[in-house]
């Protein structure tokens, strides 16, 4: 795609999938983070958070890039910005998604957007997930995409200060094991969460990158473990800097009013992803 090609053309773009909400890929996710199946999975329920492990990608092998996404083109538009990750997203949960029910994905590109950056030009791609069930719409998500240039190596690690006292705070010990398997999980090929020479060599990081998602399921996971009496409504979470595996990390949590409370992720005093979620 030329850099001055229009990007509204992707908007309104939609694809339909279906999966089954199966035991197996729940169980793996389950043993990834730690927990005990049958505390988890007692309502016979999937966690908020935990249906990004399905409508897993399925580009063949010949689609692969030279990084591990499928190439560009397709349903997403084929932005000419090399390093793609997600920003961030909003979600409400109107209904429990449940093991072994089959469930609808219908995906609309809701906007295309240029932007310049402090690090250079960027592209912000929002897509809409709207989860179906038998019982009707379970889930609707909003999810950003961001495609810039590579950081500068050795440059200073994006964030914010840490400047907000927690109610609750769980520290993660990240490793390379626990990145693999979240990446088998979500057929997630990109090499920056595995492959360590292409991580450092290739894109510059100080080490494999955390994920985003894996991030902000953990924050959530933590919430609820502190707050196991109330009910996730929405959750809406921003990346606003990298984790990687060789550095431990803190998730971290208060109630902030009637129904809400903010989380955020505190990496040696170095916030790098935040978060609202509301309860009932």
């Amino acid at each position: 795609m030329s850099e001055g090609q229009d990007l509204s053309t992707w908007i309104g773009r939609s694809e339909t999938r279906g999966d089954v909400i199966d035991t197996r890929t729940a169980h793996a996710l389950a043993a990834t983070l730690d927990y005990a199946a049958d505390e988890v999975f007692a309502a016979g329920e999937l966690p908020p958070l935990w249906h990004w492990v399905y409508f897993t990608p399925s580009a063949r092998a010949r689609e692969i890039g030279p990084d591990g996404h499928p190439r560009r083109g397709g349903f997403l538009p084929p932005v000419e910005l090399p390093n793609r990750m997600w920003a961030g997203g909003r979600l409400q949960f109107l209904q429990p998604l449940r093991l072994g029910k089959q469930v609808e994905r219908v995906s609309r590109i809701l906007r295309c957007e240029r932007k310049r950056g402090r690090s250079g030009d960027l592209v912000f791609v929002t897509v809409e997930h709207t989860l179906s069930g038998e019982d009707g719409v379970a889930l609707i998500e909003e999810h950003d995409i961001v495609y810039r240039q590579p950081a500068p190596k050795g440059g200073p690690l994006a964030g914010e200060n840490v400047d907000a006292q927690a109610e609750f705070r769980q520290r993660i010990h990240p490793d390379p094991v626990l990145l693999f398997r979240y990446s088998a999980l979500t057929f997630n090929g990109h090499r920056i969460h595995y492959d360590h020479p292409y991580a450092t060599g290739v894109e510059g990081y100080p080490g494999l990158v955390f994920h985003g998602p894996l991030t902000a399921t953990l924050l959530l996971d933590a919430f609820r473990a502190a707050h196991p009496d109330k009910r996730v409504t929405r959750f809406a979470f921003r990346a606003v800097g990298p984790l990687f595996d060789n550095t431990d990390f803190d998730v971290c949590g208060r109630i902030t009013g009637p129904g809400t409370a903010a989380l955020w992720t505190d990496c040696d005093g170095r916030l790098t992803m935040k978060a609202e979620v509301s309860f009932a």
